[in-house]
């Protein structure tokens, strides 16, 4: 049974990782994303590498009016339905506090959006009695810190969606992975000061066909992402409020 893969946000280092990857295994490539030009060449670049089919699709995590026709398309194939998301924004904290207005836009790229994409598109795969979702959270969801706590606040926010998401997909034979990666050599990290450990978004996109190959619940990427945000998250709370983390 072939696989289909919408990749929500694809346009983005790690997206277009998985992609590859995706579609060297054979999947079908649905490529979702706003910047029409760019997906058009990850979907030229994923009919190279053996996806029998590669697409670029408009989606808005903004506008729910993108998320019906991109539906339709994909549920004319057959096979399994699956879904990555990989959407987000992060603006800096310090742009936030001087325009709370950015919440908005931060929540629904980061959770709102996905979560009602994935809302809509569950019946289908309940239907099918199959089918993954790979949500890519962030470790900042694991704990409130100053220097982005409403992006943090979204993501976390989204964890718990799909946590709930996958003790509903279960019961029809669907699956659900959380992932929490680090730091990721993407748009959305550069330039920003202080990071380390910083991983490839092809290292990211490996770890995820693994947890879908063994139906790991919820995975940090790189693995000792675990450690670090277990160690931050039982620090106690009059201390760590005085820390710079």
């Amino acid at each position: 049974m072939t696989d289909n893969w919408i990749i929500l946000g694809a346009t983005s280092s790690m997206a277009k990782a998985f992609a590859r990857a995706v579609a060297d295994d054979g999947a079908r490539v649905f490529l979702a994303g706003r910047d029409l030009k760019d997906l058009e060449t990850s979907a030229f670049d994923c009919t190279q590498r053996g996806a029998p089919l590669a697409e670029a699709v408009l989606f808005d995590a903004r506008d729910a009016n993108t998320f019906g026709p991109i539906i339709d398309r994909v549920t004319k194939e057959d096979g399994t339905i699956n879904v990555a998301v990989f959407v987000g924004s992060m603006p800096p904290q310090a742009d936030i506090d001087l325009d709370p207005s950015l919440i908005d836009g931060v929540i629904a790229d980061s959770f709102t959006g996905p979560a009602k994409f994935l809302q809509s598109i569950a019946p289908e795969m309940e239907a099918r009695d199959s089918g993954t979702v790979i949500g890519v959270g962030s470790v900042a969801g694991d704990r409130g810190r100053i220097g982005n706590y409403v992006y943090g606040s979204a993501k976390a926010g989204f964890h718990t969606y799909l946590s709930g998401l996958r003790n509903r997909l279960t019961r029809s034979g669907g699956h659900v992975v959380t992932v929490k990666p680090g730091f990721v050599d993407s748009a959305m990290t550069w330039g920003i000061e202080g990071m380390f450990l910083v991983a490839p978004p092809e290292k990211v996109a490996s770890d995820l066909l693994t947890a879908v190959e063994k139906k790991k619940d919820v995975i940090y990427t790189p693995f000792f992402w675990r450690i670090i945000m277990g160690i931050i998250t039982r620090i106690p709370e009059r201390i760590f409020k005085k820390m710079s983390v």
